[in-house]
């Protein structure tokens, strides 16, 4: 949606940039995907497979725009490939058997993104493969988050509109708002998932049918 931003003129000057992706961190990815990710995390360390599920099919019904859902299933599903070619033990079942085994979620859970039983939206994916890793709950929420945001930032710079210099002074300035996004909704309820971006997910909806299009979203 940002490349929509762009190319309609809301978006001129690197401030404007920030601002915007802010509007993201605080209506999306901390409300939706932290908190998807937070419970998939959770749910994974107690060997709740269901959990995990639940998290992912809450996510995906929360994005609204279709480019949106297909970009983060991608991302997902991408993530748990790479991981099962780079350590396939994870996958194997040599941590024991049944999903509260060590590993067996995440295993288990590859599955059933693989059969189709469950969306395997990206931030979800990465809270099963955090847990996996041994890295704790917030951490993992903190690297979901600074990675969306340097993604977004480097999509920006790469649409032309933006210098090096100005993007890395936006990330600077967004990190204190990473880190607050993450405090807040690292330990939030799964019931609590939502986003409320009318703007952001009307670009999104404009952009899958846009003439001129670098990204996919």
């Amino acid at each position: 949606g940002i490349e929509q931003y762009v190319n309609e003129g809301y978006v001129e000057t690197a401030a404007e940039l920030g601002d915007l992706i802010e509007g993201y961190l605080r209506r999306i990815v901390g409300p939706a995907d932290t908190v998807a990710l937070a419970n998939a995390h959770r749910a994974a360390a107690d060997g709740d497979l269901d959990g995990v599920i639940g998290a992912d099919e809450r996510l995906h019904a929360a994005t609204l725009p279709a480019e949106f859902r297909t970009s983060a299933t991608k991302g997902g599903h991408k993530l748990l490939e790479l991981l099962g070619e780079t350590d396939p033990g994870l996958f194997d079942g040599s941590g024991g058997d049944g999903p509260d085994a060590p590993g067996g979620v995440l295993a288990a859970y590859a599955d059933a993104v693989e059969s189709g039983e469950t969306p395997g939206g990206y931030p979800v994916a990465l809270g099963v493969v955090a847990e996996s890793a041994g890295i704790d709950r917030r951490t993992a929420c903190l690297v979901g988050a600074y990675s969306f945001t340097t993604e977004l930032l480097g999509a920006a710079q790469r649409l032309g509109r933006f210098g090096h210099t100005d993007v890395q002074r936006q990330l600077r300035r967004l990190l204190g708002v990473v880190e607050s996004v993450c405090e807040r909704y690292a330990d939030a309820d799964i019931e609590s998932l939502a986003s409320f971006a009318p703007l952001a997910e009307t670009m999104g909806m404009a952009h899958e049918r846009a003439d001129r299009r670098l990204f996919m979203s």
